[in-house]
């Protein structure tokens, strides 16, 4: 790997930025990472499962900073119709996105059965609206953990796509060997988001540190292995998604569980080039297999094409081993400890 790259503004097609007060400390750190596209999720409380809301949200985020390009979402819910649908596309709505009831933080009102929804879904394959899947199954159900959750909703993966083999589905935080094989096997209509933290964590991880902890957990050195291969050889079918999730510090280390959820925002590109230094320094990943042209496929332009957004206008340069993670980020009444808090990274400067 080079000391340093010029690439195009990154797009990161998997963001958690909240609301009120977290909504105003997370939002400005999006550029600091590099992007200038993020695709935003749904999961607030209540739910965004209406055009409205979607776009009083959007409207909300635009507020705090107008120059980032923000793709919007609805939440799959029972009053998701093929109508309402047709008029999410025509109001600029990105995609809609599938959390399995109670599997990670705010989906308790999720899916508890697809078929419900074949008509939306075949609504959508006909308008080109994507379809997100959160690919786990909850950890009530006979024999699933939270280790092998994503291995078992893989069946449904390919079943929907067979079922629909013109929607446009994202698998989303691919973790797993068995998810990587899952999608290569589909059709070009299937890709999958790979995060920047499970470039590089583990099941011991997290397994101690409540800020490595999100859902779904990282997995084995092969699993580890087998996500730095398929961002080595995407080729357009794996690209950036951070789940950047953020939560306060007091929903890390209080009373009762931790919640899920790694804070990446702000080095988003970063943690992916000191992944794949890591990466290659095990023998993992190749040192020729990490081009400038992998680089600007995987943070930028191949999520860019699989959801028709434009590329990108500003470039940004990336320097090595120039930045050093904060122990937190306090803003708005409110304090978030990134991942790898304290470690050194790289840095990011906009052209």
């Amino acid at each position: 790997m080079k000391d340093s790259y010029i690439l195009p503004a990154a797009a990161d097609m998997h963001v958690h930025l909240r609301d009120g007060d977290m909504l105003k400390a997370v939002v400005p750190t999006i550029r600091n990472g590099g992007v200038d596209t993020v695709y935003v999720m749904p999961n607030l409380v209540p739910p965004v499962t209406t055009i409205a809301a979607a776009l009083e949200y959007k409207k909300r985020l635009q507020d705090v900073d107008s120059s980032i390009n923000y793709l919007m979402t609805l939440y799959l819910h029972e009053t998701i119709t093929p109508d309402v649908v047709r008029e999410a596309k025509k109001a600029g709505i990105a995609g809609i996105k599938s959390y399995p009831a109670g599997v990670t933080t705010n989906s308790s009102s999720g899916v508890v059965s697809y078929e419900p929804f074949y008509p939306v879904f075949e609504a959508m394959q006909e308008v080109g609206l994507v379809l997100n899947l959160h690919g786990e199954v909850p950890s009530d159900k006979k024999d699933v953990t939270i280790l092998n959750a994503e291995s078992k909703f893989l069946p449904t993966l390919k079943d929907l796509h067979r079922r629909f083999p013109k929607l446009k589905i994202v698998l989303e935080h691919t973790t797993t060997a068995d998810a990587v094989e899952a999608v290569r096997s589909c059709g070009e209509t299937v890709v999958a988001t790979i995060t920047a933290h499970h470039l590089s964590l583990l099941v011991d991880d997290w397994a101690g540190n409540v800020y490595c902890f999100c859902k779904p957990v990282a997995k084995t050195p092969e699993d580890r292995k087998k996500l730095l291969d398929a961002l080595v050889n995407s080729n357009g079918k794996f690209f950036l998604g951070t789940d950047s999730a953020p939560h306060d510090i007091s929903a890390k280390k209080g009373k009762g569980n931790a919640a899920a959820g790694v804070f990446t925002q702000p080095f988003a590109c970063q943690y992916v080039l000191s992944s794949l230094e890591e990466a290659i320094e095990r023998g993992d990943v190749k040192d020729e297999q990490v081009t400038e042209g992998l680089l600007r496929g995987f943070l930028s332009d191949w999520g860019r094409e699989f959801y028709g957004v434009e590329k990108a206008t500003k470039n940004i340069l990336v320097k090595k081993g120039n930045a050093t993670i904060p122990e937190s980020i306090k803003d708005a009444g409110v304090e978030v400890v990134p991942f790898r808090k304290g470690e050194t990274t790289w840095s990011v400067e906009w052209q």
